[in-house]
């Protein structure tokens, strides 16, 4: 694999990194094989420009780390392999089943008569408290504004994509 390709997945690792919060999903996102991809991801945490851009990515997002990504992707998260299980004629084989996305259900239980009850984690509860943890991240760069213009002293930006 050539450096520039290299560079790009472990850009493309910590932009999804930043959003999901989980190591080998984001990997495999990210282009690198299923087969390696938690050892992959790990290696991408241990590179200093990787954990750079993840830093400055958490900050303009606003993030603090994997609560506001869980809560991301409980309220903006797909469904479809959820749908797939519930739909399978047979039940899929158990490495089938572990590639699965199953990250916004809250349980599943087989129900007398043969069917399957999936329940889902409230996306709109989800939602109120990401509104929450941004205004809360508001009122702290706010106050933080304040600060800087009191005493003179500006923050300075920073190249999100610099190696």
């Amino acid at each position: 694999m050539s450096d520039n390709t290299l560079q790009q997945k472990r850009k493309a690792f910590c932009c999804n990194y930043v959003l999901l919060g989980n190591v080998a999903e984001a990997s495999v996102r990210a282009g690198f094989d299923k087969s390696t991809a938690l050892l992959d991801g790990i290696d991408c945490l241990r590179s200093a420009s990787c954990q750079r851009l993840i830093s400055r990515l958490r900050g303009a997002l606003s993030d603090g780390g994997n609560v506001t990504a869980g809560l991301k992707r409980l309220a903006f998260g797909n469904c479809c392999d959820a749908v797939y299980l519930v739909f399978a004629d047979e039940l899929p084989p158990a490495d089938v089943i572990a590639g699965l996305d199953l990250f916004n259900v809250s349980e599943i239980k087989r129900v007398k008569g043969g069917g399957v009850e999936v329940k889902f984690f409230d996306r709109q509860k989800a939602l109120e408290k990401l509104f929450e943890l941004e205004n809360s991240y508001s009122d702290r760069d706010s106050a933080v504004s304040l600060i800087e213009a009191l005493t003179d002293n500006p923050a300075r930006e920073a190249d999100f994509f610099e190696d």
